[in-house]
C-alpha cells in the first residue's frame, strides 16, 4: 500500500509540473513562427496598453533589444506615441537608435509624416482600417514579418509590416551592434504618404 501511495504521489507531482509548463507558455505576449528555409518568418507582438515612454519600452519582453522584430514592433508603437506627445515619441525613438539618435533632418520627415496623421502608425495593428478610422481590435497586435531578404548583410536586418490599407509591406530597417546582440533603429520607411486617411463616413 506505501508502495502504491507513493507511486499516487509522484504522478500528481508530474502533473502539477506539466500544468505551470503549459501554462507559462500560453501566458507569453508573443507568438512566432519561423521559416525553415530562411532565418526569419512572422512574429506577433500583444499590448494590452502600448508603451508611453522609454521606461515603458524597456519593461516590455522585447525591451533587451536582442530580436529584431521586436525592434521594429516598437518602433510602431512609439510613432503611436506622437499623435498625443511628440518629444515624448522621440525620446522612445532615440532609446530604440542608440548610439545614433535621431538628426534634425529626421525629426523634421517624422513631423512631416505624422502631424495630424497619427493615424499611420495605428494602421499596423491587427483590426485597423480605414473604414473603422484605423482603430485597432484589442488587445493590440503587431505582427512583423521578413522574406528571404531581411537577414541577407550581415549586421542588418529589413523587417516588414502590413498596413491595414492595403496588402503592401513598409519596412523599418535595423543594426546589429555584434558585441551585444541587440538590434538598433537605422531607419523608418513604415510613414508613407500613401497610406490614406480614414474614410469620412457621413
Amino acid at each position: 500500500m506505501k508502495a502504491i501511495a507513493k507511486l499516487f504521489s509522484a504522478v500528481a507531482a508530474l502533473c502539477m509540473l506539466f500544468s505551470c509548463s503549459v501554462f507559462n507558455k500560453t501566458a507569453s505576449s508573443v507568438s512566432s513562427t519561423a521559416g525553415s528555409i530562411f532565418r526569419g518568418g512572422v512574429k506577433t507582438f500583444t499590448y494590452y496598453n502600448l508603451p508611453e515612454n522609454v521606461q515603458d519600452l524597456q519593461a516590455l519582453q522585447e525591451g533587451n533589444r536582442k530580436d529584431a522584430y521586436g525592434v521594429a514592433a516598437m518602433t510602431v508603437t512609439a510613432l503611436c506615441r506622437y499623435e498625443t506627445n511628440p518629444e515624448e515619441c522621440f525620446k522612445m525613438l532615440n532609446w530604440l537608435k542608440g548610439e545614433e539618435p535621431l538628426t534634425s533632418f529626421e525629426k523634421e520627415f517624422l513631423r512631416d509624416r505624422l502631424a495630424g496623421k497619427g493615424y499611420k502608425a495605428r494602421s499596423y495593428f491587427a483590426g485597423a482600417t480605414p473604414e473603422n478610422g484605423y482603430t485597432p481590435s484589442m488587445p493590440y497586435k503587431l505582427t512583423p514579418v521578413s522574406n528571404p531578404y531581411t537577414f541577407k548583410e550581415d549586421g542588418w536586418a529589413t523587417v516588414s509590416l502590413r498596413s491595414g490599407h492595403d496588402e503592401k509591406l513598409r519596412a523599418v530597417k535595423l543594426r546589429q551592434k555584434k558585441s551585444t546582440g541587440e538590434w538598433f533603429l537605422n531607419d523608418i520607411q513604415c510613414v508613407d504618404d500613401d497610406i490614406p486617411a480614414p474614410v469620412n463616413k457621413k
